[in-house]
């Protein structure tokens, strides 16, 4: 499993961010984009005291450019080759749609471009609420935390919950948690199967509790900028961390526990019977793997031996310790879940692949 950062080292940066992060609801009307002959693109934002200028991070770039139906591709060419026609036609865009946008600032930098409608639920706040009922497990450890551009990880084993894939293999129950404060994805709670003969996780793509950030309509003047506060903010995410506690404790009871644990014991029975090149490559077309993450996961598959569909599963966790991001990394991680998961038939095209 990829390493993060402390428990400590989290909480500084949250208390950190929370300092600094500011929140705007912004009509259109009142934002504009500069780019300089270096590609370098600022946000300027028309408020009551003047002009306030932020960086644009790469993913507030792309959700600028989705918001004004701007291929994403063309913005950046523009970016970088063109920057007067960029800012042309961003801000003719912005003044023909002229629609509320919560802004996300962090130092300086715009980190999202939303819709007036997105619920926000940070992650200061998370952790404070779900931190106690991670805690309150049975000899919990956390085996990995991070904080990255896009998504917040919690990552929780206890010890207590266990069961024998084979002889001497050994997997443990745990919880992931996760949520972007970015729009990059939900928040969501679920299993996770920590193996202890290689440190290595894999995160069950059924049983997962998710909840959208979409709430109602932010309401600000046509004209004018709403900054948005913690302290104005209705607090009725109450009843969902209740909801969470009851997930957590769900994921890692004896029963839910073994029906994830069983289904990856099943995949020991299946042999890899075709050319393991074939195999990975099927794999890498069906999931979207790239040139090197292919050459990677058929690394792990052939230097471990195991040619199983056990084998591959356990070669698709080995890869993420190598990849360098940690959000990508937890990809592999989930992506194991969605292997124990597949049909026969699927396992078949797998398999068999030649």
């Amino acid at each position: 499993m990829k390493s993060g950062r402390s428990l400590v080292n989290l909480a500084h940066e949250l208390e950190r961010q929370l300092a600094t992060k500011q929140d705007l609801v912004v009509p259109t009307s009142l934002l504009r984009c500069h780019t300089d002959e270096g590609g370098s693109c600022k946000m300027m934002i028309d408020a009551k005291d003047g002009v306030e200028e932020y960086g644009i991070t790469n993913l507030a770039r792309r959700q600028l450019a989705e918001k004004l139906k701007i291929p994403f591709a063309y913005f950046e060419r523009m970016r970088t080759e063109q920057p007067t026609l960029l800012d042309r036609n961003v801000n003719t865009w912005l003044q023909t749609d002229n629609e509320p946008r919560m802004i996300r600032t962090l130092d300086g930098q715009v980190r999202a471009v939303l819709s007036d409608r997105y619920r926000r639920l940070d992650n200061y706040d998370l952790a404070e609420n779900v931190l106690p009922i991670l805690q309150r497990l049975a000899d919990a450890r956390f085996e990995s935390v991070e904080l990255t551009k896009t998504k917040m990880y919690l990552k929780v084993v206890t010890p207590r919950v266990e069961y024998e894939i084979a002889p001497g293999d050994v997997v443990q129950a745990g919880i992931v948690i996760t949520n972007s404060e970015v729009g990059h994805g939900t928040l969501s709670v679920q299993p996770l199967v920590y193996r202890l003969v290689c440190r290595n996780g894999l995160i069950a793509s059924d049983r997962a509790l998710r909840k959208t950030h979409v709430g109602r309509v932010l309401q600000s003047e046509e004209d004018a900028i709403t900054v948005f506060r913690d302290d104005t903010l209705v607090a009725d995410d109450k009843a969902f961390f209740l909801k969470v506690r009851d997930v957590v404790e769900a994921a890692v009871s004896e029963a839910t526990f073994r029906q994830v644990a069983q289904k990856m014991q099943k995949t020991l029975g299946i042999k890899l019977t075709g050319d393991p090149v074939k195999t990975v490559e099927v794999l890498a077309n069906r999931y979207t793997l790239n040139e090197s993450e292919r050459a990677g996961v058929l690394r792990h598959l052939i230097v471990e031996g195991d040619l199983s569909a056990y084998g591959l599963v356990n070669a698709v966790t080995h890869y993420s310790d190598d990849v360098d991001d940690y959000d990508r990394a937890t990809e592999f991680e989930a992506l194991d879940g969605k292997l124990i998961e597949l049909s026969s038939s699927e396992w078949e095209e797998l398999a068999e692949a030649a």
